[in-house]
Formats: structure tokens, C-alpha cells, sequence
């Protein structure tokens, strides 16, 4: 499926703490968003555990759905029950 242009590249991520887990809101390319809860981390997982789970979701999807590789950049000092990053491609998979 790689390029598949239903599936649109993944451009930033907000990560939010909450009693019930960490949740996930995905922006892509073309201003939509998908939003949920990651998969496999624990509700009082630590900020470092929920960024590397979105990393590898984020890398998957990435990879999967439009053969290219990312680097995924998080912004600046943030509470720790929020966190934001960009999504950057960085080359398609040979």
C-alpha cells in the first residue's frame, strides 16, 4: 500500500495524559486529524515511554503507507501531561 494517497503523511502529534491512558492527535498533510489512545502504554506510563510508543506508531505508518522513512522532532519544554512534535520525511525507502 505504500503511497496510498487514502492515507494521508502524518505531519505533527499532540500526546495528552489522562486518567485513562495517553491519547494521541495526529494532523496530516492535508489538515485532517485522527485522534486516539496508544496502543500497549500504561495510563501512568512516563512522558519518555508515551513519546517512543508514538514514535514507533508514527514510523509504522510512515513506512506502511507511503514507503518513507521520518524523523520525529518534539517541541521545547512542555508540561509534562502534554506533549507536541513535528513529523519530518526524510527520504523514501529504497
Amino acid at each position: 500500500m505504500a503511497g496510498d494517497s487514502r492515507y494521508p503523511m502524518p505531519a505533527s502529534i499532540v500526546l495528552i495524559a489522562t486518567p485513562e491512558g495517553w491519547r494521541h492527535s495526529v494532523l496530516d498533510t492535508r489538515g485532517g486529524m485522527l485522534c486516539g489512545r496508544l496502543a500497549r502504554i500504561a495510563a501512568d506510563a512516563a512522558p519518555e515511554q508515551a513519546r517512543a510508543a508514538a514514535v514507533a506508531m508514527l514510523r509504522d505508518v510512515a513506512r506502511e503507507y507511503h514507503d518513507t522513512e521520518i524523523e520525529v522532532v518534539w517541541n521545547g519544554p512542555e508540561p509534562e501531561k502534554m506533549l507536541t512534535a513535528q513529523v519530518i520525511s526524510l527520504r523514501h525507502r529504497p
